[in-house]
């Protein structure tokens, strides 16, 4: 067996053929003066190649690597430092169901979670966190949140008892247990305009409480007496794709919300039902930072929210904006026929929270971080 051109003008197709062996010399000198005419060819295109490199502007070459590199880091370095919370339903239901997901609701499971730690190495934290984003942006405008950071422990403790926030505080921001509907009146609007679509996806999901105790997706939660169920979409900065799935128009108005917290972990987005009879323990939130709304989707009588000593009552497609960094507690003193109070809840920012604070603390308390 020898390799043998098929066509003696064509070298680059050669295949088997069972040849004599009296022929067998003649055949391979023929392959021999065809291959050096295949590799005299090959040389011919790497020259040509070599010259034409030659020909080229050295300088516009290298100018040109330049910027290709540096628009590859660039594109590296935005996607990697500017998640995008909102992305869209479709998105969420052809990836999988993030990690830590239980029954549909995202469970702590780490002991540094910013929201869960109260020791001094939270402190240290969040100020190497806050060095970090400097180095990697600017100082500009960081004052109060480092003189925050710097002086937590003395802001925490010496805190009136009307408002302890349990985490972080924000010095220098006004100080309100409630907020008029102006101080995010483009977010209310918008939520008020869309109150019968929300209504109509949790009417939807409340539906499955007939068939099981808790359904997947809600999540109970401690109080004293009755009960409180949540449906979170956005939790502490990080969004359900199993719930979100199960409210899709309700999870599209998240993303056309101008102050919604969605980037770090003082961000959420959930139903809250109160059946009758229940009463939540008073409490601190984790932060000064935000104003948490509330869109009353069924507001029966007896039902009552008291922040910083100050009573309110929901209203059905209104919202409701507080501080709950005051200490509050809500109840439903209703009878079982008035059925459940149900306000959809989301946390805006703090409208003195300037821009550069906002990315800033968004880095530093970041979900996971």
């Amino acid at each position: 067996m020898v390799w043998v051109p098929l066509d003696p003008q064509r070298t680059d197709c050669l295949t088997w053929l069972h040849i004599p062996n009296n022929n067998a010399p003649k055949m391979s000198l023929e392959w021999l003066v065809a291959w050096s005419w295949s590799l005299d060819g090959l040389r011919d295109c790497i020259a040509t190649g070599i010259q034409s490199v030659r020909d080229c502007d050295t300088t516009a070459v290298v100018t040109v690597a330049c910027l290709l590199v540096l628009f590859v880091w660039y594109c590296y370095h935005v996607g990697r430092e500017q998640p995008r919370p909102f992305v869209s339903v479709n998105s969420l239901m052809q990836g999988a169901d993030a990690s830590g997901l239980q029954n549909g609701y995202v469970y702590c499971q780490s002991a540094e979670c910013m929201r869960c730690t109260h020791n001094e190495g939270l402190n240290q934290k969040l100020y190497h966190n806050l060095q970090e984003y400097a180095k990697r942006y600017s100082w500009s405008g960081m004052g109060r949140i480092h003189k925050g950071i710097r002086e937590q422990g003395r802001y925490l403790n010496s805190r009136p008892s009307i408002q302890k926030p349990e985490v972080f505080f924000l010095p220098d921001l006004p100080t309100s247990p409630y907020f008029s509907r102006d101080a995010q009146k483009h977010d209310v609007e918008l939520l008020e305009r869309n109150f019968q679509t929300i209504l109509c996806e949790f009417e939807t999901l409340y539906k499955a409480f007939s068939n099981c105790s808790l359904p997947q997706g809600w999540k109970m939660n401690s109080t004293p007496s009755g009960e409180w169920f949540t449906f979170y979409l956005v939790n502490q900065g990080v969004c359900v794709p199993r719930n979100c799935r199960k409210c899709p128009r309700t999870y599209r108005l998240l993303g056309s919300l101008r102050t919604c917290i969605g980037n770090n972990v003082f961000g959420n987005a959930c139903i809250s039902v109160l059946s009758p009879g229940t009463v939540i323990m008073e409490h601190y939130g984790p932060t000064n930072i935000r104003i948490r709304c509330h869109l009353g989707l069924k507001t029966p009588s007896g039902c009552e929210l008291v922040v910083g000593g100050e009573p309110q009552c929901w209203a059905e497609g209104r919202c409701l904006l507080f501080d709950d960094s005051f200490l509050h507690t809500a109840f439903h003193e209703g009878s079982a026929e008035d059925g459940p109070r149900v306000v959809f809840m989301v946390d805006l920012w703090h409208p003195n929270v300037a821009a550069a604070e906002r990315q800033a603390l968004d880095f530093i308390f970041a979900p996971g971080r």
